[in-house]
């Protein structure tokens, strides 16, 4: 690995070391909104984010976001190469997946019966650009948000009255997507409606440990709107309300290396909001405010059999969520500027399970049935945060933010979060930067609610503290970029699951420890308008302090995560109307742990390799197509389950 990395550096270093200036974008002049919650400079925060711009998403139209995600340095998706209809779990620099908040134009969104954010809930086409904020934000952005934000920000309006677009692209696995939408506006209105259909025969999400061939696909149909709206009452006031909503359903299978026929899922989600925006003088002030509806649906409709394991069982699982924020950007002076605001949530879940069983153990049927109920009007929390933040921006290159954060939480009290983030630009080319911030992660309402709760004592938030380091380097002439950056997080007060063996008490606790460590290198390369060459390399360990019989048990738990990953993306423009772009990673070893056998076992590090090309036939009318794992590797992300082979997408899109 070491190797391959030096080799690919010094290769595309070469021509870097006789370039001259050109035209090229000046980076440190992008805009971003994540690191401060207003539009300041990249090169004035010392925070570690990462861009993914809208040339990078139209780059991708055969991927959907958990996909894109995985290409990330530092980033691991698990699920985001198995069946398109399964369940995609996130990891930041080796973090639980509920652990990184999820945004959508700064609003925090996931769904309160579960904790965590669908990410095939957000088709990829309405998406505008992303913004990757690691390390430890609570100061800002409140609960959740322990190993990083991701926020994804959406298709707005333009200046064209009307502006249409559509995509239609076929893939592997008898694969249709279809989006369509319009986009415009005229002096003091705007709008972007888009709506997208995907259907997919996917194929079997278990693996067929014992090659029966009777294992079948499990298929996948997602529809989704998106529509936001810009108005503008005068030159200082603007309202912007919205609508997102997703409907999708597909089939399960039974668990690892279980197929089942007949075990069926569906989900509902309704998103809508209004952000309003105004300026006073030189302050700008920002009221937000957004509602999330989402229903889960599972259903396993089997047939009893007297041979194995089987049932009946269904789940339903709703939960709602009112968020409302307001905050001010203030510059107290050329050189300061102060953000600080006030944020509300009120969230409630509703859940009801229930079955029938049978299974068959030492020659004995064994049967019966359960049922499980979680009502709304006692499975409900409420937050209440004050934070501020002040950026200092120095002329001699000195940078430095900050801020802090009050929690009144209404079941467990209050918790603070603080944040301190110094850098140093030296020469408008080297920046230093040091991160020291805290971040906690507040119960979940299952956790609360549950008959899992805790009869003692009520639990407290999950918190963590996490130190980075780093520097990045621009080049004058823009044809060189690179960053490296180092982090330690440790988490205490981990929420863990308590079972007493002798009593067969059940229920959650705080206990553990985790303590997470590594490192990113990130360097970027352009050849003039000639090309581009991006290379990754992320490394990350970590382990997890328990008490067993009394005594600390120390062990490393990062499941399914790679320890190492390394990425080397190829971009070329081969002719004015002809781009093309290859893709060559590799995704480490991995612990996993075969619940079917409870046997602990180590997945295989595994090669990708990915071409993807687009020609223009005209400004407006493009053709796409995505192949993606072109030496049909085998390989797991997770025990017992199955990735793709060799698959393409290939499509038209067409922009007026």
């Amino acid at each position: 690995m070491k190797k391959i990395l030096f080799s690919l550096v010094a290769l595309a270093a070469t021509p870097c070391i006789f370039a001259q200036k050109d035209s090229t974008v000046n980076l440190l002049n992008e805009v971003v909104v994540t690191a401060t919650k207003f539009p300041v400079k990249l090169s004035t925060t010392g925070k570690v984010l990462t861009v993914i711009s809208r040339q990078q998403l139209e780059r991708s139209e055969g991927k959907d976001l958990a996909q894109l995600l995985n290409e990330q340095a530092g980033i691991s998706v698990n699920g985001a190469n198995s069946n398109p209809g399964k369940d995609k779990a996130v990891y930041v620099r080796g973090a639980k997946s509920d652990y990184t908040l999820i945004a959508i134009d700064g609003v925090p969104v996931y769904d309160p019966s579960a904790s965590y954010f669908d990410f095939r809930l957000m088709p990829l086409d309405n998406i505008e650009r992303i913004e990757i904020l690691k390390g430890s934000q609570s100061t800002l952005y409140g609960a959740d948000a322990i190993a990083g934000v991701i926020n994804i920000i959406t298709k707005k309006g333009s200046n064209k009255t009307l502006s249409p677009y559509a995509t239609v692209g076929f893939g592997t696995y008898n694969t249709v997507k279809m989006n369509a939408g319009i986009n415009g506006g005229k002096q003091f209105f705007t709008y972007n409606i888009g709506y997208t259909h995907y259907k997919t025969d996917g194929f079997s999400e278990s693996a067929d440990k014992t090659n029966s061939g009777n294992f079948d696909k499990d298929g996948y149909e997602q529809n989704s709107l998106n529509a936001n709206f810009g108005i503008r009452v005068n030159k200082q006031v603007s309202i912007n309300p919205y609508l997102r909503y997703s409907k999708f359903n597909g089939r399960l299978d039974g668990d690892a290396f279980a197929d089942d026929k007949d075990y069926t899922y569906n989900l509902k989600n309704m998103q809508a909001g209004v952000k309003t925006e105004w300026t006073m003088g030189k302050a700008t002030y920002r009221l937000l405010y957004n509602y999330n509806n989402i229903h889960r649906n599972y259903l396993n409709d089997s047939l009893l059999k007297e041979t194995a394991f089987d049932g009946y069982s269904t789940g339903n699982y709703t939960g709602k969520e009112h968020f409302a924020e307001a905050y001010i950007s203030l510059p107290v002076n050329k050189q300061i500027s102060f953000v600080g605001g006030v944020d509300y949530r009120n969230s409630n879940t509703e859940v009801h399970t229930a079955g029938i069983y049978k299974y068959v153990f030492d020659a004995g049927i064994y049967s019966g049935t359960y049922e499980s109920n979680i009502a709304k009007d006692s499975a409900k929390q409420k937050q209440v945060g004050i934070y501020g933040a002040l950026i200092y921006v120095g002329k001699s290159g000195f940078h430095a933010e900050l801020g802090g954060r009050y929690n009144n939480h209404s079941e467990y009290g209050n918790n603070m979060a603080y944040n301190i983030n110094p850098s140093y630009f030296i020469n408008k080319q080297i920046k230093l930067f040091a991160n020291i911030s805290t971040a906690y992660k507040v119960p979940t309402l299952y956790q609360l609610y549950s008959e899992y709760h805790n009869p003692f004592t009520t639990l407290q938030p999950e918190k963590a503290i996490s130190y980075e380091g780093g520097a990045q380097y621009y080049a004058t002439n823009n044809l060189f970029t690179a960053r490296v950056a180092v982090f330690n997080r440790q988490v205490k007060d981990a929420i863990a699951f308590y079972y007493d063996a002798a009593t067969y008490a059940s229920y959650f606790i705080n206990q553990d420890k985790q303590n997470d460590w590594g490192f990113e290198i990130e360097p970027t390369l352009n050849f003039k308008n000639k090309g581009q060459i991006i290379l990754a390399y992320a490394h990350v360990d970590g382990n997890l302090t328990t008490k067993n019989a009394g005594k600390d048990s120390t062990y490393f738990n990062l499941l399914r995560r790679p320890k190492n990953t390394f990425s080397a993306t190829f971009n070329y423009p081969v002719t004015k109307k002809l781009f093309a772009s290859l893709a060559i990673r590799n995704f480490g070893k991995r612990a996993d742990f075969d619940f079917t056998s409870y046997q602990a076992l180590t997945l295989k590090a595994y090669w990708l390799v990915d071409v993807y090309a687009e020609y223009r036939f005209t400004k407006n009318i493009k053709f796409f197509a995505d192949l993606k794992n072109i030496t049909n590797t085998s390989y797991q992300e997770l025990a017992g389950y199955n990735t793709m082979g060799r698959n393409i997408n290939a499509g038209i899109t067409v922009h007026f």
